[in-house]
């Protein structure tokens, strides 16, 4: 009870978060994405206990989807049951109009908001470089411009978000820029963000850091796990209780391609091997590397059912 009050008191100025699913994209053998899937696995992630889907995020392969793709499936998730509402759209591209272009259709159909990544081609590019970028960006979506999730990923992106550039943002667009990603992986770092952005919705992307975080001020996760147990980490989102299950089961994804690794566990909780194909360049697990995973997800959940 002490720890929930205290979550509570840290959180209580300003609205949760919460938990985000990043969700996976099934697609075909031939690349195609399976919209019936897709929006079959969004209700389900909703049911089970999720806040709000993220289409198009790391975990769902979004640097490969194109604009028309991204209209299909938002159309699918939200004629399957799920209110555009509820869902955020990640935003990823090295070109502005491009990026600008994910975004207005995402906000067109009345998603909630924007998981916005930096330009990820240029390397070495510094804070000012990036500000004019951000700021063409989110003028550029115009009047419907809200909910903006900075996306701090440099494990992929190679470009970081500084504490002083997140403070230059959230000052230019106030009630714009609400939140930051930071997926990172560096508990230092997200002391950082919360020490110096309290005003701003603070998540955490990687869930063996989410409890620790919950206790200290995060908001919320936009996270792949979800994709898999949510119920394993309401707990965890809602009281910031130390999960052992849930680093055990992230010990075990990172072990293999972390994207491919989760769309087959999100397959096998679904008893459906049609969640196995990646869109190029990635590849699927092999059936050497599917075996070893999903063994290791059984043991893991039978000792968690005790």
């Amino acid at each position: 009870m002490l720890q929930r009050i205290q979550v509570e008191f840290l959180v209580a100025d300003k609205q949760r978060f919460g938990l985000s699913c990043a969700l996976v994209t099934p697609f075909g053998e031939d690349g195609a994405v399976d919209l019936p899937r897709l929006a079959r696995h969004a209700r389900s992630v909703v049911e089970r206990g999720c806040d709000t889907v993220t289409l198009y995020g790391t975990t769902g392969e979004g640097a490969a989807i194109g604009i028309r793709d991204r209209e299909r499936m938002a159309g699918a998730v939200i004629a399957g049951g799920v209110p555009a509402g509820r869902l955020y759209a990640g935003v990823a591209s090295a070109v502005l109009d491009d990026a600008i272009e994910q975004g207005r259709i995402a906000l067109g159909l009345g998603m909630r908001g924007l998981l916005a990544a930096p330009p990820f081609y240029f390397k070495g590019v510094d804070d000012e470089g990036l500000y004019r970028w951000f700021s063409a960006f989110i003028e550029g979506l115009g009047a419907s411009a809200r909910e903006i999730v900075l996306y701090h990923i440099p494990s992929m992106t190679a470009v970081g978000l500084s504490v002083d550039l997140v403070g230059r943002l959230k000052t230019a667009f106030p009630g714009v820029v609400t939140a930051v990603k930071d997926s990172a992986s560096n508990w230092e770092g997200t002391q950082a963000f919360l020490a110096a952005h309290p005003d701003l919705q603070i998540l955490v992307g990687d869930e063996r850091l989410l409890a620790k975080g919950v206790r200290a001020g995060v908001s919320g996760s936009i996270n792949g796990l979800s994709n898999i147990a949510p119920e394993i980490l309401r707990p965890v989102i809602d009281e910031g209780r130390d999960s052992e299950t849930v680093i055990r089961l992230v010990t075990a994804i990172v072990k293999h391609p972390v994207m491919a690794a989760t769309k087959a566990l999100a397959g096998h909780v679904h008893g459906d091997p049609g969640f196995g194909p990646m869109r190029a360049p990635l590849r699927a697990l092999t059936a050497g590397e599917r075996a070893e995973l999903v063994a290791a997800y059984e043991a893991i959940m039978a000792e968690a059912r005790g």
